[in-house]
């Protein structure tokens, strides 16, 4: 398991756009992807449950990856949210 605390700095937080593309990502590893916001934890291969979460610019979320390639996962899952991959 890796755990990595980030902030998601796109402007739009993880709404619609920026959450598909994250959730579409996400969905190309085996591991199990989790985003732990203040509220609680949702499946971060979900774009039902993401957006339900309403993830905000600024917000401070720890991405978690837990699986045979978690290390390559949490790699793409941080350059998105960091907004390096778009």
């Amino acid at each position: 398991m890796v755990q990595q605390r980030l902030t998601v700095l796109h402007p739009e937080g993880l709404h619609m756009r920026p959450a598909a593309k994250f959730v579409e990502v996400m969905g190309t590893f085996d591991c199990d992807v989790t985003i732990v916001t203040k509220d609680g934890k949702v499946n971060a291969k979900s774009i039902l449950s993401i957006m339900a979460a309403c993830i905000k610019c600024g917000a401070e979320i720890d991405v978690i990856c837990e699986g045979s390639d978690e290390q390559e996962a949490m790699h793409k899952a941080a350059a998105l949210i960091r907004g390096e991959e778009g």
